[in-house]
């Protein structure tokens, strides 16, 4: 497939949790975004947040007040689909629903013409998304981690029909906008990060099912020891760092005994069945009436922060 020699203008289909984070992420890197929403209102909530994060990074020191906005100024909305035809790139960033998924993409192809990339931002395999375009090899995966506008890596993984200059192209307009591609070499159900993420999540579930530790002291652990040594060396990395005769020994010591059931804990299933869903219903494995899950949140938000600030200061250093 031809791609686009550049990238002149984004379209983001979808305006909600993530849809809004992605537009932000492309018009700081000064590129037009066109964002796409069914409805106005919700349209205006999406420019809202917007408008509130940059004043973020504006206030982190992220971004001065005439680059804030100018990010604002490149982004209009559009209830019409057909808006999308104008872009080289269009980011699908629809609800996790693959009906709704491969409709969407099925109307893109019609409307945008090759050369135009179409990526899903969901964390869905794109094999399964393209099953009604007339071009599947244009269609890519590009997982945006939430928040999309805090997180500097995107995940791309290609599809079985996905040209091979598509990938390179989409990793390239990734750079552009200064975040951190992952490329996969091949599919895999939740790529690289919810795979992990989701390992470490069965283990600690399943650690206090069967009563080993409490929720807090789990997360206590995890807190204080992973997740301070993980932001500088990933896990492979910290084995080899370790001594790799040292982590392959205790890891045949280890791995039997890890839980490898295929679904979470019944306990866990209860609580979703019960309508306890965490924090946002004031009740899961927490009481959160009984804890301030607002300032929790507000307090990890201000930790990618300092980590976006750090990467900055990095990127200072090496230029």
């Amino acid at each position: 497939m031809i791609v686009a020699d550049g990238l002149d203008r984004v379209a983001v289909v979808g305006c909600g949790l993530m849809g809004h984070g992605i537009a932000q992420v492309f018009a700081v890197a000064g590129l037009p975004v066109t964002l796409i929403g069914r409805r106005d209102a919700s349209l205006a909530t999406a420019i809202a947040r917007i408008e509130t994060s940059l004043a973020d990074f504006e206030r982190h020191g992220l971004l001065s007040a005439a680059c804030a906005m100018a990010a604002r100024e490149h982004i209009t909305v559009s209830t019409d689909i057909l808006r999308a035809a104008e872009a080289q790139l269009v980011i699908e960033a629809l609800p996790f629903e693959r009906e709704l998924q491969q409709e969407m993409f099925g109307r893109l192809d019609e409307i945008c013409s090759p050369p135009t990339v179409l990526a899903s931002a969901s964390g869905e395999l794109i094999s399964r998304i393209y099953t009604r375009m007339r071009h599947p090899q244009r269609a890519i995966a590009a997982h945006f981690w939430y928040p999309a506008q805090l997180m500097p890596v995107v995940e791309i993984c290609a599809g079985p029909k996905t040209a091979s200059d598509v990938v390179t192209w989409m990793k390239s307009a990734i750079e552009m906008v200064g975040k951190v591609p992952a490329i996969l070499e091949r599919e895999v159900e939740g790529f690289i990060g919810n795979r992990l993420q989701f390992a470490m999540l069965r283990e600690a579930w399943s650690m206090w099912a069967n009563d080993v530790a409490s929720a807090g002291a789990i997360d206590a652990v995890v807190r204080n020891t992973l997740g301070r040594r993980l932001s500088v060396t990933g896990p492979i990395e910290s084995a080899d760092a370790a001594g790799l005769e040292v982590m392959y020994a205790f890891g045949r010591m280890l791995f039997p005994s890890l839980d490898a059931n295929s679904r979470p804990p019944t306990q866990i299933a209860d609580m979703v069945e019960a309508g306890h869903r965490g924090l946002r219903s004031g009740r899961g494995v927490y009481d959160w009436s009984k804890r301030d899950g607002p300032s929790l949140v507000a307090a990890r938000e201000e930790m990618l922060f300092r980590h976006l600030s750090l990467d900055l200061d990095d990127e200072r250093k090496s230029t």
